[in-house]
């Protein structure tokens, strides 16, 4: 069964299709939840408070303006991930250990992997509208991630 393409079959209205640009990490292939969002800049402190406040279920969106200049997350924030049980964690920007997180119970989507760390500033916005691979990433919103693609809904969907 793939989930992005029975919920095209049925509400092909209703959704968003994101641009191609993620790549794959963990081993969670699919998922979806929730919006929860996060904007920052090569900077991964608010990345970290939001994976550990956010409802279980949730998927984290974070918007690191496309940088490939450092990762966002790695193992450890990814663990918390998994101890959470968080749906998914998409990022417009890299992760690092990808190796360690390709073992992890995690469903992660990122443009790539660079294994420097991030800065430790505590700057950026959570819980805004986010605009990155040519759709609106809103919080409160659904995102459903499979190996076909990554759709966008204002409303849960039921097939």
């Amino acid at each position: 069964m793939s989930l992005t393409a029975d919920i095209c079959d049925v509400h092909k209205e209703k959704v968003l299709l994101a641009d191609p640009l993620f790549q794959s990490f963990g081993q969670k292939t699919s998922f979806s939840g929730p919006i929860h969002t996060v904007r920052v800049l090569e900077d991964n402190v608010l990345v970290k408070k939001a994976l550990e406040s956010i409802p279980e279920g949730s998927v984290l969106v974070v918007d690191g303006g496309g940088s490939t200049r450092c990762a966002l997350m790695g193992d450890n924030l990814a663990a918390i991930a998994e101890e959470r049980n968080l749906a998914g964690v998409i990022i417009h920007g890299c992760i690092r250990d990808s190796v360690e997180i390709n073992e992890m119970q995690v469903g992660v989507r990122a443009l790539g992997t660079n294994p420097f760390k991030s800065i430790k500033k505590g700057e950026g916005e959570s819980a805004v509208s986010l605009r990155f691979a040519n759709v609106e990433w809103k919080p409160g919103a659904w995102v459903y991630a499979d190996a076909d693609g990554i759709l966008l809904s204002d409303e849960e969907l039921q097939l």
